[in-house]
């Protein structure tokens, strides 16, 4: 009798290879590996061979580089989204993609449950396991580190687990930072992160990046291109999302830029604290926000902050597949049809400098701007707009005014 499946989120790390014995012990599954490449680049040499030596039936490797630029990375810039301020949101929208391609190997295998090995602490858990709700209703979620049966604490119990099952793997127990890697960023949590009263260790800590301080002495300027709120040349070459992000990233790396310091509020309830590289995305993100200055009107700027906010919550908490986020995203894609032009930079130790921003859809008219009178305005016309706009608070001071006489004349 063939033996059921479950498909399992697999990075190849200690937790993942643990996982793929432990499931075949505790539910007899036949475990399916499926690691979704979202531009982890060197965390994915050897995988292969480690999770059938750890006992997968099959590995799949998945690219979705592509698709994660273009689907959730651009529509999330163009959006303006950026939770609390600070996180621009890369490990919250690349789980909702991984999540979309766990649901076709399991459709394209049989299996009867995905498995992932996010904590029960952590955001992730949310992100993986609202998408597969809302794509796949019938299969079964296992999360390991919420398991009655799951009683691995440590590293140590894992690499125990790992050897007592004949697989010796090259992990050891020295604890290092917790990191998530794909191609808009990297994120770093652990060690002396974990106390906000220290500074981090940069020098052992940033992988993309150098500090400010690092950086060159001398400012480099760049050139980016946009149509409709997609970025499509790079200093003049035309070059697919992907490619123009892994250039920013170089780029902003070497200039010390999209390095934050963020204690931020999961949606679990708690506090946690992060460092967060993400050099070419921080670039990308104020390129488009000053083409959006020139091309957008006052109206839609504002009303785009509030659907920014919301947004970034929507992705922040898994909620990528619902329908409020995808209805927000067909507003965003109607207020991108003019964000086109050419967007000028200077990069100089962390810094993002404007440079210079033009568009054929630009709403900025310099004859109107400057302090010359032109045809279209006239400087007494702002008389009447003032009366009329300030008309409530005049009335206001007025009959307050009217009260502080009528009250003094009591008093007497």
């Amino acid at each position: 009798m063939a033996k059921e499946k479950v498909v399992l989120a697999y990075s190849g790390g200690l937790d993942t290879t643990a996982i793929i014995p432990w499931l075949k012990e505790t539910y007899g599954y036949d475990v399916i590996c499926a690691c979704i490449d979202v531009g982890q680049e060197s965390e994915l040499e050897g995988l292969d061979e480690r999770a059938k030596y750890s006992g997968a039936e099959k590995l799949y490797i998945i690219d979705v580089v592509d698709e994660l630029c273009d689907e959730y990375i651009m529509p999330t810039v163009q959006a303006d989204a950026v939770y609390e301020n600070k996180y621009l949101l890369g490990t919250s929208f690349a789980r909702p993609i991984i999540a979309k391609k766990l649901v076709e190997v399991a459709r394209k295998e049989g299996a009867v449950a995905i498995c992932h090995g996010a904590t029960g602490k952590g955001n992730d858990q949310l992100r993986f396991e609202l998408s597969i709700k809302a794509l796949a209703p019938d299969i079964k979620v296992i999360a390991t580190w919420r398991q009655p049966e799951w009683t691995m604490q440590s590293r140590e119990d894992e690499i125990a687990f790992c050897k007592a099952h004949g697989i010796d793997l090259p992990f050891d127990a020295k604890h290092s930072y917790s990191r998530d890697r794909n191609i808009w960023h990297i994120s770093h949590e652990g060690l002396e992160l974990e106390n906000p009263a220290n500074e981090p260790n940069y020098d052992d800590l940033l992988v993309l990046s150098v500090t400010p301080e690092k950086a060159p002495d001398e400012p480099e300027y760049i050139d980016l291109d946009f149509e409709k709120g997609y970025p499509v040349a790079l200093n003049g070459k035309k070059m697919k999302t992907s490619d123009i992000i892994r250039e920013l990233n170089k780029l902003g790396g070497k200039h010390g830029i999209g390095i934050i310091d963020i204690v931020e509020n999961r949606v679990v309830g708690m506090k946690s604290r992060g460092v967060y590289e993400t050099p070419g995305g921080t670039i990308l993100t104020e390129a488009h926000k000053q083409l959006e200055e020139l091309t957008l009107d006052r109206d839609t700027m504002e009303y785009k902050k509030l659907v920014g906010t919301k947004f970034a919550a929507l992705v922040y908490e898994g909620k990528w597949f619902c329908t409020l986020r995808e209805s927000l995203s067909a507003f965003v894609a109607k207020t991108e049809e003019r964000v086109t032009g050419h967007v000028k930079m200077k990069l100089y130790k962390g810094n993002i400098i404007k440079a210079g921003t033009t568009s054929d859809y630009t709403l900025y008219s310099e004859s109107l701007a400057s302090f010359t009178t032109g045809d279209l305005y006239d400087h007494k016309d702002a008389s009447g707009f003032i009366n009329l706009f300030g008309l409530s608070m005049k009335v206001r001071a007025m009959m307050d005014q009217k009260r502080e006489e009528k009250d003094n004349a009591n008093n007497k």
